[in-house]
């Protein structure tokens, strides 16, 4: 059965054909079903949108020639993970020729399924929507600048926060930013202290909450990347 109805398809189709130039690769990081049996209780996956988030990347890969999709299993392909940075799963890398840092940990549904296609466009184009200030800003970075956005599929917002920290990854090669699925990484929501979305972490440090202009996310990328004192 089709994650997309037909609505979606349409609409995501003449989207890519309008505005995709260039090849886009989708890298898919993923596990084969390993159910963790608990007595008394059905098996469960340990990575339980895993194959949902497959599926719909291959149905958006089957609407164009100009998307390419990769997968590889976290478990069998240590070298790969380590070369893209993937520690967590469900996982996709947006890219074209090179890895701009783009990421989605978790199922991008909802709200979030546009973040992944903005993405796609961005990626695709090989340019973003950032005022020209922000993007002379990004070029002073002297420091790498890792952003995990936190988001809920039902969150109306947080495609707002995901779409300027990819932004800001594809303008600047120091800059690496992540939509992470809150609900599929208790562990990270807690360690954080997430208690509502769209919620920002730079480096592990700095954080923001809700959706905020460009001007302010911008500070906090600059304040996360300036140079130790």
């Amino acid at each position: 059965m089709s994650l997309l109805n037909e609505e979606v398809r349409d609409f995501t189709r003449k989207k890519f054909e309008a505005e995709l130039v260039n090849p886009v690769n989708l890298v898919y990081f993923t596990k084969e079903k390993s159910p963790l049996i608990v007595p008394g209780h059905e098996p469960q996956e340990d990575c339980g949108f895993c194959p949902e988030t497959r599926q719909l990347l291959e149905e958006l890969a089957g609407l164009t020639d100009r998307i390419k999709l990769t997968v590889y299993e976290l478990d069998k392909e240590p070298a790969r993970a380590a070369e893209f940075q993937v520690d967590k799963i469900p996982a996709i890398i947006v890219m074209g020729e090179q890895d701009a840092g783009i990421r989605f940990f978790g199922i991008p549904s909802g709200y979030e399924f546009m973040s992944l296609l903005e993405a796609i466009v961005d990626v695709s184009r090989g340019q973003t929507e950032l005022s020209q200030e922000t993007k002379e800003a990004l070029k002073k970075l002297t420091r790498e600048v890792n952003i995990q956005v936190f988001v809920t599929p039902t969150c109306p917002y947080c495609p707002v926060a995901v779409r300027l920290g990819h932004q800001m990854a594809l303008e600047s090669p120091l800059v690496r930013a992540a939509m992470v699925e809150a609900t599929e990484f208790p562990e990270l929501t807690q360690k954080y202290e997430v208690f509502g979305v769209p919620k920002t972490i730079f480096n592990d440090s700095l954080t923001l909450e809700g959706a905020v202009p460009e001007e302010m996310f911008l500070e906090q990328v600059l304040k996360a990347g300036a140079p130790e004192a």
